[in-house]
């Protein structure tokens, strides 16, 4: 064979191989050849020789790998799909059978990139089309396992027995009594309200945060994601009413007394649709918050067409 025909590479064993693509064409019709007889095997060694004498034959590489995957060779047949589809142009027919391979892994992410590439240049491919449904479909699934899957493991945890973490016996004593038993317990009540229990001071307090914090929660939480829950149902409730738009206001354009405005700051009250999602009750608890306060309120939402949530409608 004539030096001028051949290119000396490397390979991947660190051996010099000779590229030599009259060689690789002959090896890739033999094995054209004995893929039509019905040789798998016989085609599968043809198509490798062809690639050795040269890797950049992508017609070579493709059908080397769609060869293999028929055989069940899987894991060769995908990393001989990802050498072919970085040949530039990419084989349109090697990109959509490794976007199938990644799919089937419940490789995504990177099925749908496959699938991209050959939209981007040919946008109307109708087997690209219909794997990319395929694959979005399949997005839809993934994402609902993995809500599933956080869903059961943060209940778990909010789940967790109060008594499995290292607190004082007084701390413990008192979360007893107030009949706060779990994580999720805990998370419902707040640091006033903890405060305001007998024997419970400023150490057992400060105790309780820097278990939360070291585990990414905080005391209050569990009725801040209540509350939003509840605000949601409010504006769902007064969609489409001449209302809807007076929800995202600041409660500041009510013009309510410094008493008033000190409780909702206290209640963490910033929009109108916070304080339609809060009950009576619940404007009565706060310190300093009486009848006239709640009169107040109540006047200044009626005059918008609106008013304070009621027990039951959540």
């Amino acid at each position: 064979m004539p030096q001028d025909v051949m290119d000396i590479l490397i390979g991947s064993s660190g051996q010099a191989v000779n590229r030599d693509p009259q060689a690789s064409r002959e090896h890739f019709v033999a094995g054209s050849n004995a893929e039509q007889a019905g040789d798998r095997h016989g085609a599968i060694e043809k198509y490798r020789r062809a690639v050795q004498f040269d890797p950049e034959n992508g017609e070579a590489l493709f059908k080397l790998a769609f060869a293999l995957d028929l055989v069940g060779e899987e894991e060769e047949a995908m990393a001989t799909y990802e050498r072919c589809v970085d040949l530039q142009p990419a084989h349109i027919n090697a990109l959509i059978n490794l976007a199938i391979c990644y799919e089937d892994r419940g490789s995504y992410r990177r099925a749908e990139k496959c699938l991209r590439q050959v939209l981007e240049t040919q946008p109307n491919h109708a087997r690209a089309l219909r794997y990319m449904k395929d694959v979005e479909a399949s997005f839809d699934m993934e994402v609902d396992e993995d809500i599933e899957r956080d869903t059961t493991k943060r209940n778990a945890m909010l789940d967790t027995p109060v008594t499995d973490f290292e607190l004082s016996v007084r701390a413990r004593n008192c979360l007893k009594k107030m009949n706060i038993r779990s994580l999720g317990d805990l998370l419902r009540i707040t640091e006033a309200e903890l405060l305001g229990y007998k024997n419970f001071g400023e150490t057992s307090l400060q105790e309780i945060k820097d278990m939360l914090t070291a585990k990414g929660l905080r005391l209050g939480q569990g009725l801040d994601e209540q509350h939003n829950v509840l605000r949601n149902a409010v504006y769902e409730q007064l969609r489409g009413t001449p209302q809807e738009h007076l929800l995202n206001k600041p409660v500041s354009d009510l013009e309510l007394s410094v008493r008033a405005r000190k409780a909702l700051q206290l209640l963490d009250v910033q929009s109108i649709g916070d304080l339609c999602a809060r009950t009576e009750a619940e404007l009565l608890g706060v310190k300093n918050f009486g009848t006239t306060s709640l009169l107040e309120v109540r006047d200044k939402l009626s005059e918008l067409g609106l008013g304070l949530r009621e027990i039951g409608n959540e």
